[in-house]
């Protein structure tokens, strides 16, 4: 049976935090162009599968800024949940499962703590 970590509240929100950011990031890009530059269209079917891009006229200024302050966000929120003090207070051999365990646990609901 797996354990029950009693996570610190801190951890919890920003793993939270984290999945939320990766979230937007995603779908932000999907509404995005796929070249940040503007590039002309293509097709090429020489490959074991035919490729087409239609023509892309780039990324604006704000959409290059925005994608660029969720990355950065995404990496603060990535090694303040790796580095938490939490994980050095955990046998070496349970960390691999109490992390995977962060990754799923639903975020406190109102007043819990």
């Amino acid at each position: 049976m797996a354990a029950t970590h009693d996570f610190p509240s801190d951890l919890r929100a920003g793993q939270e935090e984290l999945h939320q950011v990766r979230a937007e990031l995603l779908a932000l890009l999907k509404r995005l162009p796929w070249s940040v530059e503007p590039l002309d269209g293509f097709s090429d079917d020489g490959g074991w599968r035919k490729i087409e891009r239609p023509a892309s006229p780039g990324w604006t200024e704000d959409e290059q800024a925005e994608v660029e302050k969720l990355r950065e966000r995404e990496r603060e929120l990535a090694v303040f949940v790796t580095c938490h003090r939490y994980w050095s207070d955990l046998p070496a051999g349970d960390r691999v499962e109490a992390r995977m365990a962060l990754k799923h646990t639903p975020p406190p609901r109102a007043g819990e703590d």
